[in-house]
């Protein structure tokens, strides 16, 4: 169903009944993100800070996780923030299918995202983009949003540089970048 703007987004948590289509979201993009299985998957959204699909006129889209300190995750990008800061949210991943990269659905996803961040007394949100090899797209739009550099670091066994990003939220009492208890 279109309204008299276009077609309808939906924001909403990721369902049981969505694993196929974020498997099959993550699988196509796979060239510039870690790989999922099921099981995988499961654990990141059992212990996701925040989750959420956007769904265009009823069809998942995009989805985004992000996961805050003390999870169990081994990937040495959350692992970096979690030795650097105390008080973050890590996105582990932003998921757009190609037909659907124009409808801003990235965006709504991380504008909902830092507005919950916010909303929890967050005082950061972090990433990280590859820039060995670059992607181009990813630095672009995180540079929109105002995330800055605080690292880089080899993963993947050498074969990715990644830059590590935050995007500070201004709250009263945040610590400075670079700081941690």
């Amino acid at each position: 169903m279109h309204t008299a703007d276009g077609p309808r987004v939906l924001l909403r948590p990721a369902l049981d009944a969505d694993g196929e289509s974020l498997l099959g979201l993550n699988l196509a993009s796979e060239a510039v993100l870690s790989p999922l299985t099921a099981a995988r998957l499961a654990s990141l959204i059992g212990q996701a800070w925040y989750q959420r699909v956007a769904c265009l006129d009823g069809h998942v889209q995009a989805f985004l996780i992000a996961l805050g300190p003390g999870a169990d995750y081994d990937s040495p990008n959350y692992r970096w923030f979690a030795q650097h800061y105390d008080d973050f949210v890590y996105v582990d991943r932003v998921v757009v299918a190609a037909p659907a990269r124009q409808a801003g659905l990235a965006s709504l996803l991380y504008e909902d995202l830092m507005a919950s961040a916010r909303a929890g007394g967050i005082a950061r949100i972090t990433c990280e983009v590859d820039i060995e090899p670059p992607n181009a797209a990813s630095l672009r739009f995180h540079e929109r949003f105002g995330f800055a550099q605080v690292g880089t670091q080899w993963v993947a066994g050498g074969k990715k540089r990644v830059s590590l990003r935050e995007l500070p939220l201004g709250l009263p009492g945040a610590r400075p970048a670079g700081h941690s208890a």
